[in-house]
């Protein structure tokens, strides 16, 4: 048997690994899709009604507060969409020198809009600013899953923390995801890590859970040779933990 042969079935595996994060990164964008539509709306309803009211308002005062209101309006829809972009363009295959707390911040963007809609409360405390060597994509995508899984975990509203910290004596990033949610039984933490595995029921339009978030969010963080653990109690909500190394052997000092 040749080299490329031996080779063959690990770069399929490689591909359908890569097809399966990608689609479940499309999945995730669709999640968010209505609510940052229904943003963008709101958005140009203001930029249309108060360029209406500058045009027709002979007071100059108002005209300046009118432009300011749409140049606003203009730099939120500009952050969204920059957000979006850089959500889709981050899928490449090198590891780069990242801000965590960064990413953080930049999903929020993208799921601000969708969490106000279902009543939930976003709390953020970056303890420090670490950078660690990842594949921002990937950890983006981690944590665009873990707050909608928090949000479907709070059908009826509640509070989302989020926490970045830097342990330097190990030499790691850890980002803590809590909600205040339904929580989850003790006997489904032992398999919601599983593909396919979902306690979601399908919403009005008939769409349920695909089970491959947190089995995806395992993938990542084990490539990165991290780790990921769940603490929850039924009724009160639940904790996932995600600890990535800073940086691996070969990546630059």
């Amino acid at each position: 048997m040749t080299s490329e042969e031996l080779l063959a079935p690990t770069n399929e595996a490689e591909t359908l690994r890569q097809q399966l994060l990608q689609a479940q990164r499309l999945s995730s964008v669709g999640e968010l899709a209505s609510s940052i539509a229904h943003e963008f709306n709101n958005i140009l309803t203001t930029i249309i009604n108060s360029a209406k009211l500058g045009s027709r308002n002979p007071d100059v005062q108002e005209k300046q507060q009118a432009f300011e209101r749409i140049i606003k309006a203009g730099q939120r829809a500009a952050a969204i969409a920059a957000g979006m972009l850089g959500y889709a363009r981050k899928s490449g295959t090198h590891r780069q020198r990242t801000d965590i707390a960064r990413l953080v911040e930049e999903v929020l963007i993208l799921t601000e809009k969708d969490l106000a809609k279902h009543r939930v409360a976003v709390e953020t405390k970056f303890h420090d600013r670490p950078v660690a060597w990842v594949l921002p994509g990937q950890i983006e995508q981690i944590l665009i899953n873990l707050i909608i899984n928090a949000r479907q975990a709070m059908p009826n509203g509640g509070r989302l923390r989020i926490e970045v910290r830097e342990n330097a004596e190990a030499d790691t990033v850890e980002i803590k995801v809590s909600d205040t949610g339904v929580g989850i039984p003790p006997e489904q933490l032992r398999v919601i890590f599983e593909p396919f595995f979902t306690t979601k029921q399908p919403d009005e339009y008939g769409r349920g859970g695909t089970g491959l978030g947190l089995s995806v969010c395992r993938q990542i963080i084990e490539q990165h040779h991290g780790r990921i653990r769940v603490e929850s109690i039924v009724g009160k909500g639940s904790t996932f933990t995600v600890k990535l190394p800073k940086r691996l052997p070969d990546d630059p000092e």
